[in-house]
């Protein structure tokens, strides 16, 4: 077996399709900041710090430009046809400046450029001018980026084997997750001890074959979401020491070759009240209805006009705080979402997180996330983890 990754033949596949749809939008190249989509395209994962980086295609040639303690690094793993660095940033000669210079090099003075954003961003501390600013020359069209993420939606069968490598690894991650959940056990502790061991069983069984392109890990922990704090759906780490009748909201995953999955689970230390029962029991209706509902051919809002629906018969409407889930690939939320302004179709390949949540206030938290796939006849869930109350009490 050869190693997790995507194929350098999937990915000019890819670049493929970009440059047709360049050609039939009148467009004479391409330049690409997102770190996620140069990744996409040409297998090339890097930090993006203060200094810039972009890829250009232009006549099924790709170009990377990299910082040059880059250079050897994108040269050796992408697939870009050329590497093209500058010395450093910010320098005497801004390196927006230098990459102006490149693209006169490369013939794209004077011509319609599509861009996935006018120019590089990040929070490392970088400044600098626009694009559009440098190369007054040309026109400079937005709106490269969203074809890419639409051309993540549906996966390719390489894709979802990646995933389903990541459902595994995130499963045992989150078995150990729970088997170190008992009162008097602090959060960060369970979730260092179960991340450790799981990542290390992962790269112990998968050896030479394992590719990373970012974690590099098999995680499981608890975000903040414990006790009466688990009511808040994006919570932080509070280094919390688990009490008996405390509701668990966890998460769990695995990094394979940058592709991710989501499970996450309602647990509690030792036996739920009956509040803590009634609304456990509302979740698990709530994704079983979410579940069902999935199959292509119908809009994203569909589903969750079906959910609203389900709120409002059961009076839980005022618990609710997200839509149903996202999709989810080389970054934990992708476009698109089962939400009530999205209407996207769903076909075969698209990948979503099922995770209906009720918060109340003093109680907690009650949400699952299953990772499923649309299939040609309705969807199959790549999560495997138990769902049953009984099977996700601790201690």
């Amino acid at each position: 077996m050869g190693p997790l990754v995507i194929s350098a033949a999937e990915r000019a596949e890819r670049r493929k399709q970009v440059e047709k749809r360049l050609q039939n939008e009148g467009m004479n190249g391409a330049v690409i900041f997102s770190p996620t989509s140069i990744f996409y395209l040409v297998g090339f994962h890097f930090i993006p710090t203060e200094r810039p980086m972009a890829l250009i295609l232009k006549d099924g040639t790709a170009t990377l430009y990299v910082p040059r303690l880059e250079h050897e690094h994108a040269e050796k793993v992408s697939d870009a046809d050329a590497v093209r660095s500058y010395p450093e940033y910010p320098s005497e000669v801004h390196p927006l400046r230098r990459f102006a210079d490149l693209l006169r090099e490369l013939g794209l003075a004077s011509v319609n450029i599509g861009v996935d954003a006018d120019g590089y961003a990040s929070s490392w501390g970088y400044r600098g001018p626009r694009l559009s600013q440098v190369m007054p020359e040309a026109k400079i069209t937005p709106g490269l980026g969203q074809w890419i993420e639409e051309m993540r939606m549906c996966k390719s069968d390489a894709e979802l084997a990646l995933i389903r490598e990541s459902c595994r690894w995130g499963n045992l991650a989150h078995v150990l997750l729970q088997r170190y959940s008992v009162a008097g056990a602090r959060e960060i502790d369970i979730s260092m001890r179960a991340t450790a061991e799981a990542t290390s069983a992962m790269i112990d069984t998968l050896g030479p074959i394992y590719r990373s392109a970012g974690s590099a890990t098999s995680s499981a922990g608890f975000r903040g979401q414990i006790g009466a704090n688990s009511a808040l759906p994006h919570a932080v780490t509070i280094n919390a020491t688990l009490k008996p009748g405390d509701t668990l909201v966890t998460g769990a995953g695995a990094d394979i070759y940058g592709y991710h999955s989501e499970l996450e689970r309602t647990m509690f230390v030792g036996e739920p009240n009956q509040e803590q029962r009634r609304f456990f029991d509302y979740m698990l209706l709530a994704q079983d209805l979410a579940i069902s509902l999935i199959r292509p051919g119908i809009p994203c809002s569909a589903v969750e006009r079906e959910m609203q629906r389900f709120y409002q018969e059961n009076g839980i409407t005022q618990y609710t705080r997200h839509h149903t889930g996202h999709n989810i690939g080389l970054q934990g939320h992708e476009m698109p979402f089962l939400d009530l302004g999205d209407e996207t179709i769903l076909a075969p390949g698209m990948l979503f997180t099922i995770e209906p949540g009720f918060y109340v206030e003093g109680l907690g938290g009650f949400r699952h996330s299953d990772t499923i796939v649309v299939t040609e006849n309705g969807s199959e869930s790549l999560t495997y983890y138990p769902r049953d109350l009984d099977s996700l009490i601790c201690g």
